[in-house]
């Protein structure tokens, strides 16, 4: 069976991630592998990583932020400034 959630940007890190509203433990029945499909305005990534991933450099990633939620990286960049989203870009997980 199919599940979906549905969340919001709310803030922006210092270093440019984009940190959503959708928690932990709302993301406890997710698959962490490339099963699962995380979109924010228009950019897709698949998985959901832990904080500690070893993603390379450049790759648009979903992780299980420090924040407590999900939060969208690109590794060693600012996605906010490279992705151009904002606090209130609709973010959708399925799997």
């Amino acid at each position: 069976m199919a599940a979906k959630l549905v969340g919001s940007i709310t803030a922006i890190s210092e270093s440019g991630d984009l940190i959503s509203d959708i928690s932990h433990d709302q993301l406890a029945d997710a698959p962490r592998d490339e099963g699962t499909t995380v979109t924010c305005d228009e950019h897709r990534t698949l998985g959901i990583y832990p904080a500690d991933h070893q993603q390379p450099e450049m790759t648009y990633v979903a992780v299980l932020g420090k924040s407590g939620f999900l939060e969208l990286c690109i590794v060693g960049e600012s996605a906010a400034m490279f992705l151009g989203i904002r606090p209130g870009a609709k973010v959708e997980i399925s799997w």
